[in-house]
Parts: structure tokens; C-alpha cells; sequence
């Protein structure tokens, strides 16, 4: 067992904090998050850019169509160290990541060479479209959205919910239902959907946190998509994009231990300059333990998040694993938070400083991309015990 990353990947840890430091300094994302997008206009088009002009949206992207390589390993130390300023406006990079991927491995070479070094450069924008409004964890089996084979292509119906982008998207990844099966999963298809047609609408939903990067309700009314847009086997989308999905909770992961650093760093200055009884408040017992806290679960959530990377870099399954670092670092980071604004007090609560912002984001993680609750079952099944939902 060794627990020390590669000297590669040290010089790109610290490569990535230099840039975020330098481009993203916490007070700028600070006042980034604050305007809320209703219709695109406050979207950080400007950080998109800089993502890829710095080669990140490239990182874990095959070199052979404009990527920087490297694996899940490359990927979660991007997140982390992206997260540790920029909270939950890091997702603007993986919801690139995780189209980039699922275009990469399940797309035709010509739709893959189309789209993947246009997506690198920053030249496209794809959104995830999964969830839909009355099925939430019961994707498969409340799944409404339909497509219709039709001369040259299909017709697609229905809606889609917390679609993250898709309102400044040029297209959107979308999983419909296309054929009727024993088994929920059966007859599920992805498809790159054109956003620039009267039959598709997507619509930014007031939320508690990334408030200027908008989340879509997306309605679809005979939406079309060519049959060049298939991506993968008709009727076996879900089966594809499982192993984009085991990948996307390990980015999350590694989203939520960057917070949890975050927290702890701003928590660790409040508590050395603060004076309260004549005293730094860090030379009260209280404070200095859950700074404690705060570090041990850090070193936790660290150790499960690069265990599953690097299980997933070689090769092995780690459905298990990636959902429990997904939950455990959401819950750390969100506790750490919580923790951070009690330090801070009264300033904890203004906008003015950045633990409101981390609070705020990080809470959405213990409920997508899915439930800790789901990803307690899905660890309960694995030790054999009967499937509880």
C-alpha cells in the first residue's frame, strides 16, 4: 500500500491551486455565486473560457481528441482543488467532464471526433438531462420521457428537472425511454439533443446555492434528434452510462473534500484573528476541537475519495465504493460547514464571507447526484442483505 501521490500528480496539484489562487481567489467567487441566472445572462461564461483555455475541461479526456489524459486519479485532484475556492460552481467543469466521457466511450467515431475536441476547446456546451420532475431516485421506473422512432431520427416528449446548464447549452444528454421491457433498465436511450428547436424550452430554477450557473426544468414537445445522435445501442442507455455514473459520484466526492478544506481553511484564519474575552477564539477548547473535527474528517473523506479513483483507474468495480466516498465527503463537508458558521457567529451568516456559500453548496450533495439514503441501500445489498426499495 502506498498512500503518496506521483510526483505527476503533485506538480498538478499544485499547478491547479496556483491558477485557482491566481483566476479565482475566494472573494471573487464569492461575488460570482451571488447573482442568481434566470435566463443566462449571469452565467460565468468567462470562467467556462478559462477552464478550457487552461486545458482543464481536457483532464481525463483522451489525447487523441484534444484531451490532457490522465484518469479519475487527475480528475478528483482537479476537483478538489477547484472546489477549495470555487465550492459548487466547480460543477460547471464536471458536467463537461461527465458529457465529455460518456460522448468518448459510446458515441460513433464520427459524432465522438465531432463533439469531444469541440467540447475540450470550450466550443460546445452539453448538459446532463437524467432526472425528471415526478421520478426523482425512481429514475428507471418513473420515467416519462419518450422517443419515437420517425423518418431520419426520432421525436422526443416529456421533461426534465435540475438539468445544471442546459438553458446555455448547445445540446443535452439526454436518457428516454424508447422500448417497454421486463426490466426497468431495458429501453433506455441516450441522446445528444439539439437545444436551438421551438420543441425544446429549458426553464433556470430559483435555488439555494450556485445561484448563477442555472438548474432547468426542460420541457420537450416532438423535440427532434437525427439518428446520428444516438449515442450508443438503442433500448441499453442505461447500461452505458452506468460507469459514467460510478465516475461522476467520485468527482462529487472529491467536490465535497475540496469544501470540506475550504471550510477548515477559513475556519483555522476566522479563529486566529477573532478576539473575544481578551482571547483568539482558537485558544477555546470548544472551537479548537471542532477545527479538530474538521481535519480528521478531511483525512477521511480524502483517504475513501482517492481509494475509489484509483480503483476506478484500474479498471475495477467500485459501484459500492464510489457512492459511500460520495456520501461521506457530502456529509463531512456539509457538517464542517455548519460547524464553520457557528464559528464564525453572526458573520457566518453574511454574505460578506464564504462559509454561507459553502454551506449553501455543499448541501446539495448528500441529495444528488443520489440520495445518501439510496447509497445506504446500495452498501446495505452489497453485504447480502434483501433489496430494501
Amino acid at each position: 500500500m502506498d498512500f503518496r501521490f506521483t510526483d505527476e500528480e503533485d506538480d498538478f496539484r499544485r499547478s491547479v491551486r496556483d491558477w485557482v489562487n491566481d483566476k479565482y481567489p475566494k472573494a471573487k467567487c464569492n461575488e460570482l455565486e451571488r447573482q442568481e441566472d434566470h435566463d443566462g445572462s449571469n452565467f460565468p461564461h468567462e470562467y467556462f473560457k478559462d477552464l478550457a483555455d487552461a486545458g482543464f475541461l481536457g483532464v481525463g479526456i483522451d489525447e487523441s481528441l484534444g484531451g490532457q489524459g490522465g484518469g479519475a486519479m487527475m480528475q478528483s485532484l482537479l476537483m478538489e482543488e477547484l472546489a477549495r475556492n470555487l465550492a459548487g460552481l466547480t460543477w460547471v467543469w464536471g458536467i463537461s467532464s461527465f458529457c465529455a466521457k460518456s460522448i468518448q466511450k459510446f458515441a460513433s467515431p464520427a459524432i465522438r471526433d465531432e463533439f469531444v475536441p469541440a467540447m475540450v476547446a470550450g466550443e460546445k456546451k452539453v448538459a446532463i438531462a437524467i432526472t425528471e420532475p415526478g421520478a426523482g431516485t425512481d429514475l428507471l421506473g418513473g420515467m416519462i420521457t419518450r422517443a419515437k422512432k420517425v423518418d431520419g431520427g426520432y421525436v422526443i416528449n416529456g421533461a426534465k428537472i435540475w438539468s445544471t446548464m442546459a438553458h446555455v447549452s448547445d445540446f443535452l444528454l439526454l436518457l428516454a425511454k424508447t422500448n417497454e421491457g421486463e426490466k426497468s433498465s431495458f429501453g433506455k436511450t441516450l441522446f445528444l439533443v439539439p437545444t436551438d428547436q421551438p420543441g425544446l424550452v429549458a426553464t433556470p430554477i430559483p435555488k439555494l446555492g450556485m445561484r448563477c450557473v442555472g438548474s432547468c426544468e426542460v420541457q420537450l414537445d416532438d423535440a427532434f434528434v437525427p439518428d446520428t445522435h444516438v449515442i450508443g445501442e438503442v433500448d441499453r442507455g442505461w447500461n452505458h452510462i452506468l460507469t459514467t455514473l460510478n465516475n461522476e459520484r467520485i468527482l462529487v466526492a472529491a467536490l465535497a473534500t475540496g469544501v470540506l478544506r475550504g471550510v477548515l481553511e477559513d475556519s483555522i484564519a476566522y479563529a486566529q484573528e477573532r478576539r473575544a474575552f481578551g482571547h483568539a477564539i482558537g485558544d477555546f477548547q470548544v472551537i479548537q476541537h471542532w477545527i479538530a473535527d474538521m481535519k480528521m474528517k478531511l483525512s477521511q473523506a480524502e483517504l475513501l475519495t482517492y481509494k475509489a479513483a484509483w480503483m476506478y483507474d484500474q479498471g475495477m468495480d467500485t459501484g459500492v465504493e464510489s457512492s459511500a466516498a460520495k456520501a461521506i465527503a457530502a456529509e463531512y463537508a456539509t457538517w464542517a460547514a455548519d460547524r464553520g458558521l457557528q464559528i464564525l457567529g453572526g458573520m457566518g451568516y453574511s454574505a460578506e464571507f464564504d462559509m454561507q456559500r459553502y454551506w449553501r453548496d455543499v448541501r446539495l450533495y448528500q441529495i444528488g447526484p443520489v440520495t445518501n439514503e439510496m447509497v445506504r441501500n446500495i452498501v446495505a445489498q452489497s453485504l447480502g442483505l434483501d433489496r430494501s426499495f
